[in-house]
């Protein structure tokens, strides 16, 4: 599993053409399910993200996790974030997981984070449009595989 997170001022998720969720002052992750990742992945992932200190105290130091500063997270499912360019011009697709597999273990990433967070949503497999003021800017790229022991 392959999340993106951003700090964002604000984001606002449109999905086939309706309003779906506002942000402001939290995090937009896009998350990629890939073929093979399990139950496991996502709860090691969701609990990497959850408390992740990306937000600056009041020493300019990042030190506060999105629920210290009463913000709140949109998670939005993302396929082509498994893509596969090695090879010719044109993403492969083949090591994302199949559309049912990847929305059970979305869910369930999304479920982990409502514990403890204000959580909103994309429309999986929806067209989305997303619109956002990082700030910061702070991006950060965690992968599943690198935080799970093998």
């Amino acid at each position: 599993m392959t999340a993106v997170i951003q700090r964002v001022l604000r984001c606002s998720v449109v999905a086939d053409g309706e309003p779906r969720s506002k942000t402001e002052n939290g995090m937009l992750i896009l998350l990629g399910v890939r073929d093979g990742d399990t139950d496991k992945d996502a709860e090691v992932l969701a609990s990497k993200i959850d408390g992740l200190r990306i937000f600056t105290d009041e020493n300019g130091k990042m030190n506060l996790s999105v629920n210290d500063v009463g913000g709140k997270i949109t998670v939005v499912s993302n396929f082509t974030l498994c893509a596969d360019v090695r090879k010719g011009k044109r993403p492969s697709f083949t090591p994302a997981a199949a559309p049912e597999e990847a929305d059970r273990l979305y869910e369930k990433f999304v479920g982990i984070l409502r514990r403890s967070s204000a959580v909103e949503t994309g429309v999986f497999g929806a067209d989305m449009q997303i619109e956002l003021v990082n700030d910061g800017p702070i991006t950060l790229v965690v992968n599943s595989e690198d935080l799970i022991k093998k």
